[in-house]
């Protein structure tokens, strides 16, 4: 892509590659004084630019005319990918069929497949697996398209993702999980999908915590529940500190009374040699306090 500066005619193209304006393309491709695929300071094309807002006729134009599908913005994204994160079926298609390779990364290693599963558009996720998109690839911090379907909370996209062979557990290189962050996000249906297609319940972060500390510790009462349905470890954890320690600690009396009626045992002390109960009277988190003293654990 040229490196040269914009000249009147490249950015009047450019413009009207934005509005959709076929007739004005036509022309200014026709007078010769503008190369189809001239770039602005950024990379941007103007068959991104076309794709980027949806106008069909424009991109089918501009390929008539010579345009490279695969030109790419200096951030690496083509205009697939900016026709994947809109939901733009048709433009997608029409680009695919002109030789767009379907998972040209950009540089932090999204692909077209990574966006649409953000913004959760299922007909552009089916049509770039049926060409060939890795379900299972990863970007540069090793999230999953799966990873970024279960932080956006798309129960429908992890289903979809789940059917093409998705891997359900792959951590990113932090060692977060789709699990670890559906859980840290609140989004208990996707949790409940993930455990039943096999996620280990225990998966744990670097610093030691599990899904269920994360959730005791923000309070998601339905998280929580979703996690307790799997028997997962309500002991002291590698971070010196067990899930009912969290919720005492940050006052979430009805997650405290789930963790008690799964098993949770209030004489447990934490690394620091400390009790729940402890824990929550330091904080002021009275109502826990007095729970906690129906169970027999008394504190001075």
């Amino acid at each position: 892509m040229s490196m040269k500066k914009e000249t009147p005619s490249d950015v009047k193209l450019h413009l009207a590659a934005v509005n959709g304006d076929l007739r004005c393309i036509r022309r200014l491709l026709d007078s010769g004084k503008v190369h189809v695929d001239c770039s602005d300071r950024d990379g941007t094309t103007p068959l991104i630019l076309s794709a980027a807002n949806g106008h069909v006729k424009c991109v089918l134009e501009l390929l008539d005319q010579g345009a490279d599908p695969c030109a790419r913005r200096h951030t690496g994204t083509t205009a697939l990918f900016f026709a994947a994160q809109s939901g733009f079926t048709e433009i997608a298609s029409i680009l695919l069929r002109h030789g767009t390779p379907v998972d040209i990364p950009s540089v932090d290693g999204g692909t077209p497949l990574f966006v649409a599963c953000q913004y959760a558009h299922l007909d552009m996720i089916q049509l770039l697996i049926k060409h060939g998109a890795r379900v299972n690839g990863q970007m540069k911090d090793g999230a999953t398209p799966l990873f970024i379907a279960a932080q956006n909370g798309h129960c429908s996209v992890v289903s979809l993702l789940l059917t093409h062979g998705a891997r359900v557990s792959t951590p990113r290189l932090d060692s977060a999980t789709p699990l670890w962050i559906a859980a840290q996000m609140n989004h208990s249906d996707v949790c409940k999908m993930l455990l039943l297609a096999g996620h280990h319940v225990d998966a744990l972060r670097k610093n030691g915590a599990t899904p269920l500390f994360k959730a005791a510790h923000k309070g998601y009462i339905d998280v929580v529940h979703e996690l307790l349905k799997f028997k997962p470890n309500l002991g002291i954890l590698p971070n010196g500190e067990s899930a009912l320690h969290a919720a005492c600690l940050f006052g979430h009396l009805p997650v405290v009374k789930m963790l008690m009626r799964a098993g949770a045992d209030p004489k447990i002390v934490n690394a620091d040699g400390y009790l729940p109960i402890q824990l929550a009277k330091n904080a002021n988190h009275g109502q826990v306090v007095h729970y906690l003293n129906q169970w027999q654990v008394y504190v001075r």
